[in-house]
Order: structure tokens, then C-alpha cells, then sequence
């Protein structure tokens, strides 16, 4: 089997210009299948207060009315999916920008909560692995914003992390599917205050035995929650680390490594 990429970037980097740059630098030269996945929260929470729509967050979970479905539209895959293509373009990486629209590339139903209404966000239910499949094979690199569809005719806000990790997920059966979060940290920390206190690797039962202990954060549970489903569905490698050492991410020489019992 042919190597996947599969790269997911924070919305703290996406933010940071000289950041995103120096990440986008190690990206293009990735000599492999790849595929990007961006967000891009704070500039749409921006965009959406200069335009006097209202913003309420549920555990880090954007409430998505019509309003506010609109802005993450022109935010996410507009000014930063196609900042971030042409940028790629400039380094001589030939990158497609897509939408889960886009081809029917990622295929999502409305969520429904018992409790909460989170209006237009959604979430997985397919994705469009040979056409996918298909574009990678013509060398073209791919970079997908955080929005789905439902095929009736509606867009989702979907969570970035999810995204990629139904992505990878998805391609497991045609590749060897590498599955990585870069953010602003060096990887899962035993002391959030101290970056050099990355654990290098974690099993599904350590991971069960921190978030009982409360060792990690809240924001991390959701991501290793994707991550060890990535793993239990095929994909061959999982980790989390540092956006700046990427390269390193990809020899897993650097970061947290989720590992099978």
C-alpha cells in the first residue's frame, strides 16, 4: 500500500501567520500522499462579532445557527482554505482546496442531542474514497475545510478533529494511513504547565487511567477519543504533537504516539 498523510492544523496556528508558514514549508515537501485538515475558529468567532451575530460555545462546541453558518462558510472554506492553498501553491505544492460538498467528498447527517440543539453542525456518516482516491493519484494535495454536507442541499459545521480522523478511517483500506494532530503543543502533557512533560506514548487503557485521574484536559479527551477510533478502524499510526515539528511528527521522533494494548 501507497502512504497516506493525513494532517490535521489547529486553529492557534492557522491564526499565526510566520506559525502557518514555517508548518506549510514542512508540508509541501512530504514527499507522500497527503492531505491537510484545517480549522479556523477564533477568525470566524472575529468575523461573526464585527458582523453582530451572536456566538455561544457548549465544551469548546460552536452553536451553529443560519447566521452563524454563513460566517464559518466564508471563514473556513473561503479566506482560510483558499489563503492556505495558494500558499501552498507559492511553494510549489499543486493543492486543491475542497469543502465535504466538494465531489461528495464527506457525507453528514445534523446532529441530534438529547439536549442540545447545535443547529448546523454535523456529523460523518461517509466519505468519498475513490474519488479522494483519485484526486491523490493525479499528485495533487488536498486541504479540507471543516464543512460537510447532507445531500439535501445543506452545509454542516463539522469538528476538525473528526474530520480528520473519519478521513482517515475512510482511506484505511486503499493506504497506509498515518493520522497526526499538529497544535501548539509538544504533544499530551502530564503537567499542562510544562511543555517538555510530553508522555510518548499512550494505550487506550493508559488513557482511560489519566482521564480518570484527570491528567488530561478536557480539550484533549475529544482528540484521543478520535485518535484510538482512528486506530481500533485500521489506521496505522496515530499521534499528536507541535506543529513546528512536524517533520519530526512524521518519523515519529517527536510528540505522543497512541499504540495499541
Amino acid at each position: 500500500m501507497k502512504k497516506l498523510y493525513i494532517i490535521k492544523i489547529g486553529g492557534n496556528i492557522i491564526d499565526d501567520e510566520v506559525k502557518l508558514s514555517s508548518f506549510l514549508d514542512k508540508f509541501s515537501v512530504i514527499r507522500d500522499h497527503k492531505i491537510l485538515v484545517h480549522g479556523g475558529g477564533k477568525l470566524a468567532t472575529g468575523v461573526a462579532e464585527a458582523m453582530n451575530i451572536p456566538q455561544e460555545m457548549i465544551d469548546g462546541r460552536r452553536i451553529t445557527d443560519a447566521e452563524t453558518l454563513k460566517v464559518v462558510t466564508m471563514v473556513y472554506a473561503g479566506s482560510v482554505n483558499k489563503n492556505i492553498v495558494a500558499a501552498l501553491q507559492a511553494k510549489h505544492c499543486n493543492a486543491l482546496g475542497l469543502s465535504g460538498a466538494d465531489g461528495n467528498s464527506i457525507l453528514s447527517h445534523k446532529r441530534m442531542h438529547p439536549v442540545t440543539d447545535y443547529g448546523f453542525v454535523g456529523d460523518v456518516d461517509a466519505i468519498n474514497a475513490p474519488l479522494i482516491s483519485l484526486l491523490l493519484q493525479q499528485d495533487i494535495s488536498l486541504v479540507f475545510a471543516p464543512l460537510t454536507h447532507d445531500a439535501k442541499g445543506t452545509l454542516l459545521n463539522t469538528n476538525a478533529d473528526t474530520i480528520a480522523q473519519e478521513l482517515a478511517k475512510g482511506m484505511s483500506s486503499l493506504y497506509d494511513v498515518s493520522l497526526i494532530y499538529c497544535f501548539e503543543k509538544n504533544g499530551v502533557l502530564r503537567n499542562a504547565d510544562n511543555d517538555n512533560s510530553v508522555i510518548p506514548a499512550i494505550t487506550l487503557s493508559s488513557f482511560m487511567q489519566m482521564k480518570k485521574a484527570g491528567t488530561i484536559s478536557d480539550g484533549m479527551i475529544p482528540k484521543l477519543q478520535n485518535a484510538f477510533s482512528a486506530l481500533d478502524a485500521g489506521v496505522r499510526s496515530v499521534c499528536v504533537g507541535h506543529a513546528d515539528k512536524l517533520d519530526l511528527l512524521i518519523k515519529n521522533e517527536s510528540g505522543t504516539l497512541m499504540e495499541h494494548e
